[in-house]
């Protein structure tokens, strides 16, 4: 059975070929297209070229065993009889008159063709069905003392042995063209397969520069398309940097703004104002996270999951747990994936009170769930969850604290870096978050 994950990529790998797909079954619909005209055509002339063999044979045969017949004529049906014609004389012809298909008339035509001088001669033709099943050419003519001579033409209808070799020629030369349309196929689409690629990893927020290469007009959409990347990645980095210096910025009066509430003489009001400045301080701080997440830029290194997870699990005591081996090395992005993991721990002891973290290996990778006593919520919201600033209030509504930044800046951060996030209520309730660990 074919793992989600695997059987996913055979798919992203089988659309970005379909372009080439199509283009080669149309290639093969010509191809076949070519051979089956090709022996029709070969197998008509085939048969035009057997009439005239079998006309040009029986006429030569006629033409010599007159002249035979002068000369010897009781050796004339021993002379004339080869592998391919059976000849008798006797006194009464064998066919009285020939036959009114338009193939005996035909050949009959070409007789006269090759030798006119038998057009003085009572000739007559007709077509029997032959000992081993085949169609032969029978007739008889009178030679000139009275003696009529009897022959038979076998295989008349034998017409394969040009079409064959015909075919077979039409073949090879068809499968070499196919094979040479094939490859220049897949190096024409090559560059297509490239920015398609490059298209799906932009989408996760890698920066791909696609290679120059090719005819012009491809080289050039290359060109563009880093070109697009370039201005892309300037414009979100510089306004992921500009929101976040603004977010940092604003800090400053909030925190001027705590201490001003401390000398309010009303102890409500003063209340007020401080939880109102803790809250967008901590909105701020998520805002930040978010936008860091843009643009944060590391390179991979040997990573201990369990030591590294149980670090952050640190801080949260004894509401936070993990089940995990002694020790999982990995290579991976830490500073992102802790990122990922810091706001999904958050959440769950948010929303629920407890976290139960377990690392397990999924084939050749390692996968971190997050598992709360928390109410869950419904499947369909599972990827509406994953953008900025969506809010399920009605689904977990113990406050409403904050952005809604958390989720999405895990999903970013796990999705540029070549992890995965997926979500699944669990069976006695509570939602269970599991992270695919980014392999480096």
């Amino acid at each position: 059975m074919v793992p989600e994950g695997r059987a996913g990529a055979i798919l992203s790998h089988l659309r970005s070929h379909r372009l080439a797909g199509y283009a080669m079954v149309l290639i093969l619909i010509i191809g076949t297209v070519e051979v089956i005209a090709s022996v029709l055509f070969y197998e008509a002339i085939d048969r035009q070229a057997l009439r005239e063999d079998h006309a040009r044979r029986v006429a030569e045969l006629l033409v010599v065993s007159d002249r035979v017949h002068r000369l010897a004529p009781g050796d004339t049906a021993a002379t004339m009889t080869t592998h391919h014609l059976d000849a008798a004389t006797a006194t009464a012809p064998a066919i009285v008159r020939s036959g009114a298909a338009d193939e005996i008339t035909e050949i009959h035509d070409h007789i006269l063709r090759w030798e006119p001088e038998l057009a003085r001669r009572s000739l007559a033709l007709d077509v029997e069905r032959g000992s081993d099943g085949g169609r032969d050419l029978v007739g008889s003519m009178r030679l000139g003392d009275g003696i009529w001579l009897n022959f038979r033409s076998r295989d008349l209808s034998t017409g394969w042995p040009i079409v064959l070799r015909a075919t077979a020629m039409t073949l090879l030369i068809t499968v070499i063209c196919l094979a040479i349309g094939f490859y220049a196929l897949r190096l024409l689409t090559e560059p297509l397969r490239r920015l398609s690629a490059a298209a799906a990893e932009m989408g996760h927020g890698h920066m791909v520069r696609l290679r120059e290469a090719g005819p012009s007009d491809l080289r050039e959409l290359a060109r563009s398309f880093n070109d697009m990347q370039a201005r892309i990645e300037g414009l979100t980095d510089d306004q992921a940097r500009t929101f976040e210096a603004i977010s940092h910025d604003l800090r400053t009066p909030l925190s001027r703004l705590k201490l001003a509430s401390d000398f309010v003489a009303e102890g409500e009001v003063a209340k007020i104002v401080s939880s109102s400045a803790d809250e967008m301080e901590a909105m701020l701080r998520s805002l930040q996270r978010f936008l860091y997440a843009q643009h944060l830029e590391c390179d991979p290194e040997p990573v201990d999951l369990t030591a590294a997870t149980r670090d952050l699990l640190a801080p949260f005591g004894e509401r936070a747990k993990l089940k995990a081996p002694a020790r999982v090395e990995v290579t991976t992005w830490r500073e992102p994936l802790l990122l990922a993991l810091q706001p999904l721990v958050e959440n769950a002891l948010h929303y629920g009170n407890r976290a139960d973290l377990r690392i397990a290996s999924a084939g050749e990778d390692w996968t971190i769930e997050i598992a709360d006593d928390g109410p869950g919520i419904p499947e369909d919201c599972f990827e509406k969850i994953l953008d900025p600033f969506f809010r399920l209030d009605s689904a977990r509504a113990r406050d409403t604290a904050g952005f809604g930044l958390g989720i999405p800046t895990a999903h970013r951060l796990l999705e540029r870096f070549g992890g995965k996030l997926e979500f699944r209520n669990g069976t006695m309730g509570g939602l269970i978050a599991r992270v695919t660990v980014p392999r480096g």
